[in-house]
């Protein structure tokens, strides 16, 4: 059985980055380090199955399945591995989770869905908020509600999908992550928070809405110009 990750941020805290769309996180931790500009999101297109829901936030539950040929495995190995997944999902570290999981079929990664009707309220009901992965969703219409699904593509069968490993680094869409890691996620794509970042995104937040309302402020007057424009710049460099 994997390590559960150490412990969860205050609910408070949680509660706070959740209410931020995933462009606002990226925005807040180009601010705390340069470097996040270059690495901890998705940098490959994903599909957002239910834009109209809100961000979603949680601790990563990690894993890597095939499609396209079937396991060598016997039926109660298979069956042992997707039961030890389903053990991980629960046990391995805080919750609320999400799912990020890594189809390692290549350019046929999503060949088979190993995400519909069944697995989505499976997973929902083991406290995960929802998934992250390069591969394939179906049963749109009958997923559980509040579990939100960022896929590579629309698929409708499962084909021979079954897991591979559990608890395991994955890249997905270009996004590296490690199990227990803080991800964020919503109909813009994903990013990882690290633990060091987390607490400082608050306040980060509210220094740039403060600078970026001057802008809209100015650019909402009748008079507006490209004078009013360099003025507001001004005046949102000059908040701290």
């Amino acid at each position: 059985m994997v390590s559960p990750a150490s412990g969860a941020l205050p609910a408070t805290l949680l509660e706070q980055l959740a209410s931020y769309d995933t462009p606002t996180i990226c925005n807040a931790l180009e601010v705390i380090d340069p470097a996040y500009r270059n690495h901890g999101f998705n940098t490959e297109p994903l599909r957002c199955i239910y834009p109209a829901m809100p961000a979603v936030l949680g601790y990563a539950r990690t894993g890597t399945i095939r499609a396209v040929q079937p396991t060598r495995w016997s039926a109660e190995q298979q069956k042992q591995v997707r039961l030890r997944w389903y053990e991980y999902v629960d046990e391995g570290g805080p919750k609320p989770s999400l799912i990020v999981l890594q189809d390692l079929d290549g350019a046929r990664a999503g060949f088979g869905s190993f995400w519909g009707e069944v697995n989505s309220h499976v997973h929902r009901g083991l406290g995960a908020k929802g998934v992250i992965t390069n591969g394939s969703i179906r049963d749109i219409p009958q997923n559980v509600s509040d579990f939100q699904m960022l896929a590579g593509s629309v698929m409708p069968s499962h084909a021979h999908v079954h897991v591979v490993d559990v608890g395991v680094p994955v890249t997905v869409a270009g996004m590296a992550v490690q199990s227990g890691d803080l991800v964020h996620a919503d109909q813009h794509g994903a990013v990882v928070i690290p633990d060091a970042c987390a607490a400082e995104i608050p306040a980060v937040v509210a220094l740039l809405t403060a600078k970026e309302a001057v802008v809209i402020a100015a650019a909402r007057q009748a008079d507006f110009s490209w004078h009013a424009l360099k003025a507001a710049f001004q005046k949102s460099a000059d908040i701290h």
